[in-house]
């Protein structure tokens, strides 16, 4: 039995009907690799089952302490059922794309069952009409709550359950598990009692001391900005209260190109790039509804934390931060070199403050933290007023760069769905793998009813500003050998992108 930490079972405090703390990943596989022909699901599963010591989040099952007087406890589950979380379902003909991001939006809206362990795998065939994959392919959608793990955390749980080769000659050692016995209601009481106990004396001797430190960070963080710049945001059709609907799409791009780009402004990282191409969609965007607003959008970027002994661990080590999209600058590369400076001095500020602010938060009682989140989650207040203070949320989660496999078949795809709330209504995960990066946004039905045509602006956002890049380079040495070489592979890429 172990206990989660503040920052985990913060996301089950802000969870709410409608507006459910979990993320997905969406794994798309080519079964040409697969010996034998087609896989069964009987397949699956059993490769599954051979992986679930790969993470204690698979088997591990949540245990809330009464009256939420501590924060609540992992178990192994005595019930684990792994049918129950594995689910076998087919597109409707004629498996096109469309179909897909329809039924992974539908999905996606559901809630899990918190009464077992907090994931949910989907293996869905039937995409037989969509112009990038070959015949037989098929996807696995896993939804996990996010007080189990963080958007790294769950690239990394994604690689663990893979290979790098078809068919490895060793199959991988499995840890011994055992079902525990539920504490019960007495235990769970006493331990909170001295867990409390513990937390109010070391809260007194080093939260005030922490919270002068983060103060000074914040302070200096918000001399560094231009005013307007990332004071205030305006409101946009994202900055409502949600609907229990969900819709969602994917862009996939070169990631040699994003690369390309960011060499035209100085210091320039692929995330910048990222934010940049995300800003100018949100634009085109708004601009086709005749809403484009006159302040710069911002957007809350999720910053990883977590320190190289903390890989492949599970758990929440995340720093929000916040900052500008400059999005009243059209020129898509004095845009970017915008972004470039924002993002920059925002690394600088939260490289001392993250961890100082982790620590606060691990510091508080569970009652006073059930308190904080409902104010983060309620409709009104200072949690309403930080969540309307961005326009978006992009968070980026690298992936690995080599071919991987499951059961034989090559991952050629891999993507997910991050998180909406009411006042947030439009997110994108970011992810690279093997030579591609996709940017998919996901949103609430009635504030995008045409995804598509999103992506369609963030594939013409990231056109002007490649195009703008070439341009600027034009005149180092080689650049038309390479230029050449872009093109080429440019113009394969959008042929095996979704439709």
């Amino acid at each position: 039995m172990r206990q989660t930490t503040g920052g985990d079972a913060f996301f089950l405090y802000t969870d709410r009907e409608s507006r459910h703390q979990h993320i997905s990943m969406l794994n798309i596989y080519d079964q040409s690799s697969v010996r034998g022909g087609p896989l069964r699901f009987k397949t699956i599963l059993q490769q599954v089952e051979k992986r679930l010591s790969a993470s204690p989040i698979f088997r591990q099952k949540l245990v809330q302490v009464p009256l939420n007087l501590d924060y609540p406890y992992w178990i192994n589950d005595p019930d684990f059922d792994l049918e129950f979380h594995v689910r076998h379902i087919a597109l409707p003909k004629p498996g096109d794309w469309r179909q897909l991001c329809i039924q992974v939006s539908r999905l996606h809206s559901r809630p899990l069952d918190m009464s077992r362990p907090v994931w949910e795998m989907y293996v869905i065939e039937g995409l037989d009409n969509v112009d990038f994959l070959p015949p037989g392919a098929f996807a696995i959608m896993t939804k996990v709550h996010h007080v189990a793990l963080d958007g790294v955390a769950a690239a990394e749980l994604t690689m663990a359950i893979h290979d790098t080769e078809p068919y490895p000659e060793r199959e991988r050692r499995q840890r011994r598990w055992r079902p525990e016995r539920p504490p019960r209601a007495a235990e769970l009481l006493s331990r909170a009692g001295v867990n409390n106990l513990r937390r109010g004396l070391r809260t007194g001797r080093s939260l005030t001391a922490k919270l002068g430190s983060a103060a000074l960070e914040i302070g200096s963080s918000r001399k560094q900005y231009p005013a307007g710049e990332v004071t205030k945001a305006p409101l946009t059709r994202f900055n409502e209260p949600i609907s229990p609907h969900r819709v969602w799409e994917a862009a996939r791009f070169d990631l040699e190109e994003f690369r390309a780009v960011r060499k035209a402004v100085p210091g320039a990282t692929i995330n910048d790039v990222v934010l940049a191409v995300c800003g100018g969609a949100m634009t085109r965007y708004l601009d086709s509804k005749h809403e484009t607003p006159d302040l710069p959008m911002t957007a809350m970027v999720p910053v990883s934390v977590r320190s190289r002994g903390e890989s492949g661990g599970a758990g929440n080590k995340i720093h929000l931060s916040r900052t500008s999209l400059s999005t009243l600058e059209r020129d898509p590369l004095k845009r970017l070199q915008r972004v470039q400076k924002s993002m920059e001095e925002l690394k600088s500020v939260n490289a001392i403050s993250a961890r100082e602010l982790m620590e606060i938060q691990e510091q508080v009682p569970a009652p006073t933290l059930v308190l904080a989140g409902r104010a983060v989650a309620a409709s009104r207040g200072p949690g309403r007023a930080y969540r309307a203070s961005h326009n978006m949320v992009v968070t980026n989660v690298p992936g690995p760069q080599q071919p991987l496999y499951f059961c034989g078949a090559r991952l050629v795809m891999f993507t997910g769905l991050a998180v909406i709330g009411d006042d947030m209504g439009i997110s994108h995960a970011v992810t690279s793998y093997d030579g591609d990066l996709v940017i998919a946004p996901l949103s609430d039905r009635k504030m995008m009813p045409d995804p598509a045509f999103y992506r369609a602006c963030l594939e013409a956002a990231f056109a002007e500003i490649r195009e703008a890049a070439a341009a600027k380079l034009a005149g180092s040495p080689g650049a038309h050998r390479a230029g050449g070489r872009k093109a080429g592979k440019r113009v394969a890429k959008r042929g095996r992108a979704g439709t």
